[in-house]
């Protein structure tokens, strides 16, 4: 037999309820009416020291991709204009233009 009352279960009567000093609305319409960017939400939290700690490490992991950069992570675009910028240095740099004659 499945479901039914069963003596005892359920939430106890008299019990009160939990209180949040804030909850996520007012913390995510304080992040609105300032007109922040995820990502400043994201620092923000990591930076209460109200919050609890597996939050602001979340928090942390979260917001860690778009302020650094892996070692390797960038492409092939990039890579050519790293190795364009290194090569153009030295002895094998663009020579001058010719020199302009004035009438």
């Amino acid at each position: 037999m499945k479901g039914g009352y069963r003596p005892g279960a359920g939430r106890p009567k008299g019990s009160r309820n939990k209180k949040r000093t804030e909850t996520l609305a007012d913390i995510y319409a304080a992040a609105m009416a300032e007109d922040m960017t995820p990502l400043d939400y994201m620092l923000m939290v990591m930076n209460d020291p109200k919050c609890p700690v597996d939050r602001r490490d979340r928090m942390a992991i979260a917001a860690a991709p778009f302020c650094h950069t892996r070692k390797g992570e960038g492409g092939l675009k990039t890579d050519a204009k790293e190795k364009a910028r290194v090569a153009g240095v030295g002895r094998f740099r663009p020579s001058a233009p010719p020199l302009k004659v004035i009438q």
